[in-house]
């Protein structure tokens, strides 16, 4: 079986999505791939689950609502214990539903009206999971008093509700997720989180009714959500939504296998990796996965990929090898490569090797895999832009400068134009800002952005440096500013 590079190129631009965000589309069952840590997340029991922008939080939000796929992941893994017949509710979202969560606007109405975020977060578990039960009521601030006033009565059909799950062998999930639009302020989303996180505790003695919140890790910090008695137990749930190199590349080969017309490349692939695919069926449609037993065999998935990219990230080994050249630039500085990253990447590769090598022998240019790495630290750079907006005014003035440098040189551009003084006007600051620039290298660090090296300089992963218009030597090249 022979595949051109042409028809390569063709099946990975039809295959990856040109917005890879969860957000906006429905969840299809052929691009479900579950790396080893999701299967653990996804158990009833975790309820907490921890990510970085990217690692699959609102995709699971999502495809956690679609039937189809809770009937996929009963078929891949029992033990997940979730299938079709689970029943799934949403406590917040990114998508305003303001009959099932009161949208930020409201929230910020009912916590001036003296509303705990507590008995908030426990209305809106109580109105999703007993809507079939209590008598219509519009508008949240009603609904709230309600339950303040009538505790027993909540507390008699939260029991009958356990039971009738327990009877069925069903359990009751509630999902929250995009909590920083919970609130217009870092004190207050952290107050929201962890009255979350308390109800999370007392709904944990049922049997079968379990919230699950998706939360980035600095929305996560204990020392601000975790202040209330026994609350080591909602944390011990904890896990975290991680992905290995074999799982990015097991997610590209989910893509490309699943898409249409896609038996030729089954069969290359088959031939050139020695694999047999997995096959499920779901409502009556095929799935291919690449094979359970050989997901973690490194392996298989270069050598392939190698078919794809070529076996250099240049004209000879010295620049390194595609298949860890790209995941390693496109991590942060704890290593953690977000799919969505990796995807935006291979996708404008593809779009750039179309267009300027055309008639290249892989599928892949080397030059183009690093302009794709350049589109996807753009599209990295756009979403911290909306998720910490006061992170622009650190990283701006940082524009030109050469990687790793001595810290020295960010204080002093950063006192030149008065950075910290600019933050604290702001409402979402960063959480260390009392401690100085101290502080702000810290939470940096915290987030991946900042590496301390072993002599005290400061090193910036690719994934950020290019996008913030920062240099290397020999190194990607940044971004122009436009």
């Amino acid at each position: 079986m022979k595949v051109s590079a042409h028809d390569l190129r063709a099946l990975i631009l039809r295959a990856l999505p040109e917005e890879p965000s969860a957000y906006g589309g429905r969840m299809e069952p052929r691009h479900v791939y579950f790396p080893p840590s999701h299967i653990k997340a996804l158990r009833p029991d975790a309820m907490v689950v921890i990510g970085i922008r990217g690692s699959g939080k609102s995709f699971w939000w999502s495809a956690l609502q679609e039937p189809p796929i809770r009937t996929m992941i009963a078929q891949i893994d029992r033990s997940i214990q979730i299938e079709e017949r689970t029943e799934v509710h949403i406590g917040f979202g990114q998508v305003s539903r303001i009959e099932n969560y009161p949208d930020k606007d409201t929230i910020r109405s009912l916590l001036r009206a003296g509303k705990s975020p507590r008995m908030l977060w426990k209305t809106v578990a109580v109105w999703n999971l007993l809507s079939d039960r209590l008598d219509p009521m519009r508008g949240w601030q009603a609904r709230i008093d309600w339950v303040e006033e009538h505790p027993e009565e909540i507390a008699r059909h939260l029991e009958e509700k356990d039971r009738e799950l327990q009877r069925k062998g069903a359990w009751a999930l509630i999902l929250f997720d995009a909590m920083e639009q919970a609130a217009e302020d870092r004190e207050t989303m952290y107050d929201l989180i962890r009255g979350l996180l308390q109800i999370a505790l007392e709904l944990r003695p049922t049997q079968r009714i379990r919230l699950k919140c998706f939360l980035r890790p600095d929305q996560f910090d204990e020392s601000r959500v975790a202040t209330f008695p026994d609350a080591s137990k909602v944390i011990a749930s904890r896990v975290s939504l991680n992905w290995t190199r074999p799982d990015l590349y097991g997610l590209l080969w989910q893509y490309l296998g699943n898409e249409e017309n896609a038996d030729e490349f089954r069969e290359w692939a088959e031939q050139k990796a020695k694999i047999r695919w997995d096959l499920i069926r779901v409502n009556g449609q095929i799935i291919y996965q690449w094979p359970r037993k050989m997901r973690e065999e490194e392996e298989s998935h270069r050598s392939l990929f190698h078919q794809i990219a070529g076996p250099w990230m240049g004209r000879d080994p010295k620049r390194g090898f595609p298949y860890t050249w790209l995941p390693g630039h496109l991590a942060d500085a704890h290593g953690r490569t977000s799919p969505r990253s990796f995807l935006i990447a291979l996708r404008a590769a593809a779009e750039d090797t179309e267009k300027r090598y055309p008639d290249h022998r892989f599928a892949l240019h080397y030059e183009s895999i690093k302009r794709g790495v350049q589109r996807a630290s753009q599209i990295r750079v756009d979403e911290l832009r909306e998720d910490y907006p006061w992170l622009e005014d650190l990283m701006r003035p940082l524009r030109g400068l050469v990687v790793p440098c001595d810290f020295q040189e960010i204080k002093r551009r950063w006192r030149e134009q008065n950075v910290v003084e600019a933050l604290k006007q702001k409402k979402m600051l960063p959480p260390s800002i009392e401690e100085g620039e101290e502080g702000l290298r810290k939470d940096l660090e915290a987030m991946g952005i900042f590496l301390r090296m072993e002599d005290g300089r400061v090193n910036i992963p690719d994934v950020f440096r290019i996008g913030y218009g920062l240099g290397r030597r020999g190194g990607v090249k940044p971004i122009r500013e436009a």
